[in-house]
C-alpha cells in the first residue's frame, strides 16, 4: 500500500523532479524496458501545471544517445531537461584547469572531448560497467598516488542499480577503493550532491520547498533531495528494498509502489477541495 501522507502538502508544490533508471525504466539489454505505466506517468506530469526535470546519475552513455534511447521507448523528453554528471563534469574540470585521468564506460567518452587530457592532474570515475577490471583500476591509483594533492572526482556514489537480469554494482564501491588505496576523498559530481541538485533547481526558477523529489535511491535520490529542502518520494521499483523503510538515518516523507501510482496521487490530491 501507498503511504500518502505526503499528498498534505501536493498543492504547495510548483515542481517535480524525476529519476530515470529505477523510476521511468530498467536498464539492461536493447537499452532497458520502460516500468509498466511511468510513459504515461511522464505525459500527465507534463500536461499539469507542474515544472518537471529529470535527474540522473546515468554515467553510461552521451547525453544526446540516453533521451534518444528514451525517446524510443515512448517517453516525452528532451536533452535541456535531463541533468546528468558528466556535462556537470566538464564544467567543473575546465573551471579548475583539471586534466583528467578518465575511468569511465567507452560511450561516455564523447562527452569529455574538449577537455585536456595529458598529463593527468586528476581522476574521474565513473559507472565504467566492464571497464572496472585491476588493470584499469590500477592505472587510476597510479596516476592519484603519484600526485602531491591527489584529487578524485566520482560521477555520483551509488552501490548498485536494477538491470533487467538482477542488481548490478554502481560506482560506489569502485569509488570507495580508490579512496581507501589513496587515502583520498572525492568529490561527487551527481546526486546526491547539494550543488548539482540546486543546479537542477535554478534551471527550473523553484526554491527547494516547492519541488518533490522522486526516486527509486533512498540514500542518493530521496535523501540527497531532502538535504536540499526538497519533498524526497521513494518508489517500490528499480534498487528498491524493503529494509529501505528500516534506514538508520534516511526516511522517505512518502513510499509509492511505482511512478504511476505517485503521479495518480500527486494529481489527485491537487484537484481536490481546497
Amino acid at each position: 500500500m501507498a503511504d500518502s501522507s505526503w499528498t498534505s502538502s501536493a498543492k504547495s508544490l510548483k515542481g517535480v523532479i524525476l529519476d530515470l533508471c529505477g523510476v521511468l525504466y530498467d536498464s539492461g539489454e536493447d537499452g532497458g524496458t520502460p516500468i509498466p505505466g511511468s510513459v504515461e506517468a511522464v505525459k500527465r506530469l507534463k500536461a499539469s501545471d507542474l515544472k518537471l526535470r529529470f535527474c540522473t546519475n546515468e554515467t553510461q552513455a552521451s547525453r544526446d544517445k540516453f533521451v534518444a534511447k528514451l525517446q524510443k521507448m515512448g517517453f516525452d523528453i528532451s536533452v535541456c531537461e535531463v541533468f546528468s554528471p558528466a556535462p556537470a563534469a566538464v564544467a567543473v574540470l575546465k573551471d579548475r584547469g583539471m586534466r583528467p585521468h578518465l575511468l569511465v564506460y567507452d560511450g561516455l567518452l564523447s562527452e569529455f572531448e574538449s577537455v585536456d587530457q595529458t598529463n593527468p592532474n586528476c581522476v574521474v570515475v565513473g559507472d565504467a560497467a566492464g571497464n572496472f577490471t585491476y588493470e584499469n583500476l590500477n592505472d587510476a591509483f597510479r596516476v592519484l598516488i603519484g600526485l602531491e594533492k591527489p584529487v578524485l572526482f566520482a560521477l555520483g556514489k551509488g552501490r548498485y542499480y536494477k538491470e533487467a537480469d538482477g542488481l548490478s554494482l554502481d560506482v560506489g564501491p569502485y569509488m570507495k577503493a580508490l579512496e581507501y588505496a589513496c587515502d583520498v576523498e572525492a568529490e561527487v559530481i551527481g546526486k546526491p550532491s547539494s550543488a548539482f541538485f540546486h543546479s537542477v533547481l535554478s534551471d527550473m526558477g523553484l526554491q527547494p520547498h516547492q519541488v518533490m523529489m522522486v526516486g527509486d535511491d533512498l540514500v542518493n535520490d530521496v535523501g540527497g533531495a531532502q538535504l536540499c529542502g526538497m519533498t524526497g518520494l521513494q518508489v517500490r521499483t528499480g534498487k528498491y528494498r524493503p529494509s529501505d523503510q528500516q534506514h538508520r538515518s534516511v526516511k522517505a516523507d512518502g513510499t509509492v509502489d511505482d511512478l504511476a501510482q505517485a503521479v495518480d496521487l500527486l494529481l489527485g490530491a491537487r484537484a481536490g477541495p481546497l
